[in-house]
């Protein structure tokens, strides 16, 4: 069965645009712009944060058009890039905002050597799990990413992501036992956990 011509143009445009072709790469530009805007607008809410998260959807697109096998539809495609860099731009905004907080009324005072100690024995433990293991911990634990999101980012399938976060948290948890009570350690008291 033959192509409409308008799907042989995109066809040929989006050939044109994974080669660098600017003038193709405009025209998919004009004819999808107002869609991805749609998209990352009811994500972000607000309009600054939409033409921030479209412009980088579009960044995004443009540098992987070489890689559209042509499998979904184009607009398809280029949709889920569009939500994926709104959500991904969302979950820094989050952790960055959760990371700095509300100012307090009173500045703490210096962490203490318990606390170094602390932080010092959990990167250690975090850094001596296998890389599988890690990332899914710090993409659920840390970064509030789902399963599914994880399992999209590592190319895994769902369930191995609760199944590698699963080991990774008692690994952890084993890793940490003997900071349980009050361990002495270089003339310190640990916290217990």
């Amino acid at each position: 069965m033959s192509e409409t011509p308008r799907q042989d143009t995109e066809r040929e445009l989006i050939r044109r645009a994974a080669e660098g072709d600017a003038r193709a790469i405009r025209a998919l530009y004009d004819r999808y712009a107002p869609r991805v805007y749609a998209v990352v607008r009811r994500i972000a809410a607000d309009d600054d944060l939409a033409q921030d998260y479209a412009q980088e959807a579009w960044i995004r697109a443009i540098r992987a058009l070489p890689t559209f096998r042509g499998d979904a539809r184009f607009s398809t495609w280029l949709h889920r890039i569009a939500v994926n860099a709104a959500l991904q731009a969302l979950r820094k905004a989050e952790t960055r905002t959760r990371r700095e907080g509300p100012a307090p009324e009173q500045v703490p005072a210096a962490p203490t050597h318990s606390d170094t100690l602390l932080r010092r024995r959990l990167e250690q433990a975090l850094d001596s799990l296998p890389e599988g293991m890690r990332q899914v911990l710090i993409l659920h634990d840390v970064e509030g990413y789902t399963h599914e999101e994880i399992g999209d980012v590592l190319g895994v399938t769902s369930g191995t992501s609760k199944s590698q976060l699963f080991k990774a948290r008692a690994k952890m948890r084993a890793l940490l036992s003997s900071l349980s009570g009050s361990v002495k350690e270089h003339g310190a008291e640990a916290w217990s956990i």
